[in-house]
C-alpha cells in the first residue's frame, strides 16, 4: 500500500490524503442517505420545539 502524502495542518484537518478521501467517502454516503431517505418530513416549527427542548433538557440537567 502507497503511503499517503502528509497534508499541512494549516490547510487541513486531515493528516493525509487517505484519511481527507475516506471522510469525504463518508460524508458523501450520509448526504446520499438523506436524501434517498422516504421516511416523512418534520415541519420547521416542530423541529425547533424539538430542539428547544433538548437544549432545555440538557441545561436542566447541568444545573
Amino acid at each position: 500500500m502507497p503511503k499517503s502524502n502528509k497534508l499541512d495542518p494549516i490547510i487541513s484537518e486531515f493528516e493525509t490524503e487517505e484519511e481527507a478521501a475516506e471522510y469525504d467517502r463518508w460524508f458523501h454516503a450520509k448526504v446520499q442517505a438523506s436524501l434517498d431517505d422516504t421516511s416523512p418530513d418534520i415541519p420547521h416549527d416542530e423541529a425547533m420545539a424539538r430542539v428547544k427542548a433538548a437544549i432545555k433538557a440538557a441545561a436542566k440537567k447541568r444545573a
